[in-house]
């Protein structure tokens, strides 16, 4: 009916012929229509959206034409000016919420819920991101062109147990006047009105650090420190600097700079020996049903990069989409891994290296690095630090208490061991190519934790797989630690409860 009417109204004078067919139509077709606002998303809730990307892709895309310039090349001019104000700011100045009314909206919702009718993580994922965007120009002024950097972790701290409306909220909570700033975000149920969040009902807990950059020139640029004003702020301060310090100590001991230390190498001589038994008809030990090789875990995709999912400088991807698509690349590689529903536990320490142009070919390739129990559990003598620890300790006088904790984390260890689940930390590492494949470059690398209930554990077998398992073994008790710290995260059993995936 539309194909014919449109091809009706190209006749300028209609034939005489037709002039009876035409008031057929025209009364058969006079009704009453109207539409709906539309609610559909590129999976980011509409109010971040807004804010995220201002200007028409077309508009935008125009204008970069005519002015000859290639928006993925600095231009080499400064343009912050010179007189900007860094004055320190408080916390309270970025603190910016929303409402995601779920429970309200149906059509919205519709947007967010995966096949079984749980709320797809990877789009809560792309707006706390959008969100991250917002409270950094909050701080930072909207001169400076502000990227993620890392997201330092996104963690499932309680159980959703029912569809509802949720506030995502967060604010500045760590910067030093230099160019990189921490930003502490939450979700939780929404609270009625003139209530407070209460602590059970916050589902996620997570942080990002972001960096300015100055839009001319992408390099980086001072941005306003930040004042505390009470203990909680300063609490959440001191978070901060702990994270950034991690960081620069991670930098700095990396596999990539530095060879494994002697206890890992140990380590990796277990799993040659492994291998070996594995395949001498001669030892009775045989390769374990449930133990499979790292490179037969490897999951691949390829996405053309498309400006409806641009960030609000136009022609690069905002951060948000990538935390999607390795999210769910990752969930499946950990199911197909392990034939089994898993349960997302942890986003742990991520970075973005590159910037993806639009209209470039993203490469995403998952892999499950590392099992929790391990195959081969750490030499002996290695443990998880307890004895370095204690042995520190002593020196001060506090032998007895270091022993306390030693074997407290000993006991936690025995229950690991008892549990029916596995912890499966899958790594998505990311790079681009133009669409004629000439040139290729790294542009993160994103690692999950999730949980099966089921006995299944990774091995390496190459120096690269080795190398990969190490890295995410140390962040794997990095992560752990934090947790007996912060007291964040759930229990295993608790998590598969929730309504989210």
């Amino acid at each position: 009916m539309a194909n014919v009417s449109r091809a009706l109204r190209r006749l300028t004078v209609p034939p005489a012929c037709l002039i009876p067919h035409l008031r057929l139509l025209s009364a058969a077709t006079i009704r009453s229509f109207h539409s709906t606002h539309s609610r559909r998303t590129d999976g980011v809730f509409r109010e971040l959206t807004s804010m995220r990307v201002r200007t028409p892709w077309v508009e935008a895309l125009r204008k970069q034409q005519a002015e000859g310039s290639d928006p993925h090349k600095a231009s080499g001019k400064q343009e912050i000016p010179p007189d900007r104000d860094l004055t320190p700011k408080r916390m309270a100045d970025s603190y910016h919420s929303v409402i995601l009314p779920l429970a309200q909206d149906p059509w919205l919702l519709d947007t967010y819920l995966n096949s079984s009718g749980h709320i797809r993580l990877g789009t809560i994922f792309m707006d706390l991101d959008a969100l991250s965007g917002v409270i950094a120009y909050k701080h930072t002024g909207d001169d400076v062109t502000t990227v993620t950097a890392s997201c330092d972790r996104i963690i499932i701290q309680h159980p959703l147990d029912e569809i509802c409306d949720l506030e995502l909220s967060g604010k500045v909570t760590y910067a030093t006047g230099r160019s990189s700033l921490e930003i502490t975000m939450q979700v939780a149920k929404a609270p009625k009105k003139g209530e407070q969040i209460k602590k059970e009902d916050v589902l996620i807990n997570c942080a990002f650090t972001m960096v300015s950059l100055d839009p001319g020139t992408k390099k980086p640029v001072p941005v306003n420190p930040l004042i505390t004003e009470t203990a909680e702020e300063q609490h959440l301060y001191d978070l901060g600097r702990k994270s950034s310090s991690i960081r620069k100590q991670r930098n700095l001991t990396a596999l990539i700079k530095h060879t494994p230390n002697d206890l890992e190498s140990d380590l990796i001589h277990a799993f040659w020996q492994r291998q070996l038994a594995y395949h001498d008809p001669h030892n009775s030990v045989r390769q374990p049903a449930n133990v499979h090789y790292m490179d037969a875990t490897v999951l691949r995709s390829a996405t053309i990069m498309q400006p409806q999912n641009r960030n609000r400088h136009h022609f690069m991807i905002f951060g948000g989409f990538l935390l999607k698509q390795t999210f769910e690349l990752a969930f499946t590689c950990a199911a197909a891994f392990a034939h089994a529903r898993p349960t997302f536990v942890s986003l742990d320490p991520s970075t973005f290296q590159n910037p993806v142009p639009v209209g470039s070919i993203l490469y995403l390739t998952a892999t499950v690095v590392y099992t929790d129990p391990p195959l081969i559990a750490p030499p002996e003598g290695e443990g998880d630090g307890a004895e370095t620890a204690a042995a520190a300790a002593a020196a001060e006088g506090e032998q007895g208490q270091a022993q306390t904790n030693g074997n407290e984390k000993e006991k936690e260890k025995e229950k690991e061991h008892d549990s029916p689940y596995t912890r499966i930390q899958v790594r998505v590492d990311s790079k681009v190519r133009d669409v004629e494949h000439g040139h290729s470059k790294p542009t993160g690398q994103f690692n999950y934790t999730f949980t099966v209930e089921k006995n299944i554990r990774v091995m390496p077998r190459t120096y690269q797989e080795m190398m990969y398992y190490l890295d995410a073994r140390r962040r794997s008790e990095q992560i752990k630690e934090n947790v007996r710290e912060d007291g964040l995260g759930l229990s295993p059993k608790v998590a598969e409860d929730s309504l989210t995936e």
